[in-house]
């Protein structure tokens, strides 16, 4: 892959004209160091996040072992302490999952207003080390015999961990693609001395590539190592490693605070965005559906609120008091919103990828593992994005360019779609076949013989290797990734948070979504559970892409926009 040398790019002598940008190769730039920092934090948040949601599925489901006061099962027995079933395990694991979604829509506002995105992170760090203590004590041997105090304790840390987490997800995207500052193309040369022109979309989509393969790093090394934890000593030091490996977060954060780029609060900007929409769909609205459509989607809808239009319209004493911005903030709040609307979709994207951590583990203890624990084979899924997001961005992607292929972001949130769809598919088939071979038919989740021992299928697990580590890693890395890219890149300046926040408050009404979903989590319903997914989400993909595909011919337009200006009250 061609890549600017840092003293080319440095020297650059123009931006490129329109006959530049229609033939010549576009690259990305240098990552900056500090965004390898706080990319960082990220993994050591991931870890302590993932490590002990692992876990989470087999110690609200299972029992309690037999003698058993840490709830592990040792070489042969199932790990387990709640003993709350299927049903239960994967309404908390997917409340969890709704929680920690909802909560960036608040920590947005907080850090865009009033504490910036670095204070932000750091006040969200503390909240969640806290419920992680809290997690520990519900799993510590006096606690976890009394089934019911384990149980609270236990909600009482999703909650307060839920905050922290929330409070944190938010930000640190946005922070850490923050750290690289260009935000326009220019001519830059490889070091093969190749005249390219140096794309800052590009190189804002391999941050985030490589945010995501950070996360998962974290991801992985934390699953792996608190599944054996809770398999071989417990749930207590499954619970307690994690938050030992947070605590590497606050060190971080404080050693970088001098060295990172941070944008300031700005006050209240969401009012005059809000301002802005009712303006311009003033005399728009009509009992016709069809109507209202085509007038809100018309040409000139974002132009009739720009100042300039209203004054030429009404004079200068004739704007509003709020209208306090220029033109070009008009267009970047109209990239914003549309960004939004893009991100409507996600729901029904994220319900094939939820199923990773809840019904697909439950998949793999329903087979024969061969000494395998059921719930390391969800690490596959962060191993594989951890192998694959390396080719995507030094193979993959640059060679889609070479043959004249733009595959904008939103071709890429398409191509998620169908690859999601595609896994649910390869669920679907394996599920069957698992009904098919096991023993008690229908009920092979709670198939045992006359001691007790689980009876699984004669299937190997690793038939679900298509499905979790193949066409949902390509998924995350063509839907999630870009996703990311995509709310930063599109909304403004001074609203960077609370976008990202609305793309991960998609993730918390899919978990929502999916608890319509709950009376099809058990047997012998499960074929259906992943065919509805499947179903949802390839007509999702052909309509997504239906719907925004004048977007994608926008993408340059939507990247180059001036940046603009607005007085906060905290500026006057």
């Amino acid at each position: 892959m061609p890549v600017p040398s840092p003293e080319k790019v440095a020297s650059r002598d123009h931006f490129p004209t329109e006959d530049e940008r229609q033939t010549l190769t576009r690259v990305s730039d240098n990552i900056p160091r500090n965004a390898y920092m706080i990319a960082f934090v990220e993994l050591c948040e991931r870890f302590s996040y993932y490590g002990t949601t692992v876990v989470f599925t087999n110690f609200i489901q299972q029992p309690l072992p037999p003698h058993s006061r840490t709830g592990a099962g040792h070489k042969d027995g199932q790990s387990g302490a709640l003993d709350m079933g299927q049903r239960a395990s994967t309404g908390l694991t997917t409340f969890n999952q709704f929680w920690v979604y909802v909560i960036p829509l608040f920590s947005a506002y907080i850090a865009d207003t009033y504490w910036g995105r670095y204070k932000t992170v750091c006040v969200a760090v503390g909240i969640a080390l806290f419920g992680h203590s809290l997690l520990v004590m519900s799993a510590i041997p006096p606690v976890i015999v009394h089934s019911h105090g384990a149980l609270a304790c236990f909600i009482i840390a999703l909650i307060i961990m839920g905050l922290g987490t929330g409070g944190f997800k938010a930000n640190i995207s946005p922070l850490v693609a923050e750290q690289y500052k260009k935000t326009k193309l220019f001519i830059g040369h490889t070091r093969k001395g190749e005249k390219v022109i140096v794309d800052p979309a590009l190189t804002t989509s391999k941050i985030y590539m490589y945010f995501y393969l950070f996360i998962n790093i974290g991801a992985l090394i934390g699953q792996i190592s608190m599944t054996y934890s809770e398999k071989y000593v417990g749930f207590w030091l499954a619970f307690l490693l994690p938050t030992l490996a947070f605590l590497l977060c606050p060190i971080v954060l404080w050693f970088g605070k001098s060295r990172y780029i941070t944008s300031p609060p700005t006050g209240s900007v969401l009012p005059s965005a809000i301002h802005i929409l009712r303006y311009a769909s003033k005399g728009r609205w009509s009992w016709n559906p069809v109507r209202c459509y085509k007038q809100l989607t018309a040409p000139g809808f974002w132009d009739s609120a720009k100042p300039s239009h209203v004054a030429a319209e009404k004079g200068e004493e004739g704007m509003p008091s709020w209208m306090i911005f220029d033109d070009d903030w008009v267009d970047e709040v109209r990239r914003g919103f549309k960004a939004c609307v893009v991100f409507v979709w996600f729901p029904i994207y994220w319900l094939t990828y939820n199923q990773l951590n809840n019904n697909l583990t439950s998949q793999a203890a329903t087979m024969e593992t061969h000494g395998l624990l059921n719930d390391v084979l969800s690490n596959l899924d962060p191993l594989a994005l951890i192998i694959f997001i390396p080719i995507f961005d030094l193979l993959l992607y640059p060679a889609i360019r070479r043959v004249g292929l733009n595959f904008t972001p939103i071709k890429r949130i398409t191509a998620g779609f169908f690859t999601g769809a595609a896994g649910m598919v390869w669920a679907v088939v394996v599920q069957h076949y698992i009904y098919k071979t096991n023993p008690c038919g229908y009920q092979s989740s709670t198939c045992v013989d006359a001691d007790g021992n689980a009876r699984p299928s004669p299937l190997n697990l690793w038939i679900q290797t298509g499905c979790k580590y193949v066409l949902i890693a390509f998924s995350e890395i063509f839907g999630s990734i870009t996703g990311l890219e995509y709310a930063f890149t599109k909304a403004p300046k001074n609203m960077r948070s609370l976008v990202m926040s609305v793309f991960l408050f998609m993730s918390a009404i899919s978990s929502a979504f999916g608890e319509a979903f709950v009376s099809l989590y058990a047997n012998p319903l499960l074929v259906w559970n992943y065919a509805v997914r499947g179903v949802l989400a390839g007509v999702a993909g052909v309509l997504f892409w239906l719907s925004f595909r004048h977007l994608d011919k926008e993408e340059d337009l939507l990247n180059n926009l001036h940046t603009g200006h607005l007085v906060t009250e905290k500026q006057r």
